[in-house]
């Protein structure tokens, strides 16, 4: 039969970098909200996200659906590795979700719970992903297709740093989607912000690209072993790092949100070519952690009349509410 494995590895790397890229950024106004000037910004930032929040995370139920039946050595592992990181993350995400729903039905003098539990909720969320993708990095203790490590081996200073650097890049990512979506000393605020954020994600780039091949022999000989097209990756980010930095100072709008895209999904590229072909490093290979081909198949004809109209909804709510966003444009 038909090997589906590679189809489901595209469709999975898919949903996880639409996710990343998309529920980013609304996390990344959850960073930024406690700073914000006034109460009234707060309530044009959450109106920012609030017709597309719930949206982007279907991305996140899509990719850890699609990834349990791919590849189910996958889950046996991840979930005993990284449970209370898991668990962080989706604690996190509901603590958000309710502040978006009762923070507009309090009154303005007792609004301060609710921006505290989603600037909390976004910041636990954050840095648990980000600690999730340094333990994928540094790799798992298995033996026999089983988790043998302890409850907390996910939690290092290695992944501490990748938790902080999450929450930098995804505080950046919101910073320049207020840029897009604002205007006026919004707008302004937003990019001082942007500036410091991306000076910050550069810092935290080259202290983890410095650290990850120390933390992992196949990661330094894939980079180091030989002078590969990978080095490309690097050079682009940086290249991309100061587009982006002449687009703030060029006072553009939806440019820096596009640069800081790209910036992502090199980092994501990075992180896949670097760990290729193991996706439970370091021993397991994707073609290891694969279901049968039949249940592949099966699953691939449902998935294939579910994402389209993921992407359709997705940008028919974009396109529905485009344009700029003010205190009273009541979304909510």
């Amino acid at each position: 039969m038909f090997d589906f494995t590679y189809i489901w590895v595209m469709i999975i790397g898919f949903g996880v970098l639409m996710y990343v890229l998309t529920d980013g950024f609304d996390l990344g106004v959850g960073i930024l909200f406690p700073f914000a000037r006034s109460e009234e910004d707060r309530d044009i930032l959450m109106n920012t996200v609030a017709p597309v929040w719930d949206g982007n995370e279907t991305w996140l139920v899509l990719g850890g659906a699609g990834l349990l039946a791919a590849f189910p050595l996958v889950y046996t592992v991840f979930l005993p590795a990284l449970y209370i990181g898991v668990f962080l993350m989706l604690a996190g995400l509901i603590f958000r979700g309710v502040a978006f729903e009762f923070r507009f039905k309090a009154a303005k003098g007792r609004r301060g719970l609710w921006n505290a539990a989603f600037f909390g909720g976004s910041l636990v969320a954050t840095f648990a992903q980000g600690a999730v993708v340094g333990t994928f990095i540094q790799g798992f203790e298995t033996e026999n297709f089983r988790y043998v490590g302890g409850a907390l081996d996910w939690l290092t200073p290695f992944t501490v740093m990748t938790g902080l650097g999450m929450i930098v890049g995804y505080g950046l990512l919101g910073a320049t989607w207020l840029m897009l979506k604002t205007e006026g000393e919004t707008q302004q605020w937003a990019r001082a912000w942007a500036y410091r954020l991306l000076a910050a994600l550069m810092v935290f780039f080259v202290i983890v690209s410095l650290w990850t091949p120390l933390t992992d022999d196949y990661v330094r000989s894939r980079w180091f072993d030989n002078l590969t097209w990978l080095w490309l990756l690097p050079l682009a980010t940086v290249l991309v790092a100061a587009r982006l930095w002449r687009s703030l100072n060029r006072s553009y709008e939806a440019t820096p949100f596009i640069y800081t895209i790209g910036l992502f999904a090199l980092f994501y590229a990075g992180l896949l070519f670097s760990k290729w072909p193991y996706v439970v490093p370091p021993n397991y290979t994707f073609q290891d952690a694969a279901s049968a081909p039949e249940s592949q198949l099966f699953l691939l004809i449902g998935l294939l009349f579910v994402v389209p109209f993921v992407l359709m909804y997705t940008a028919w709510t974009y396109y529905v509410f485009r344009g700029k966003v003010r205190a009273d444009s009541g979304y909510h």
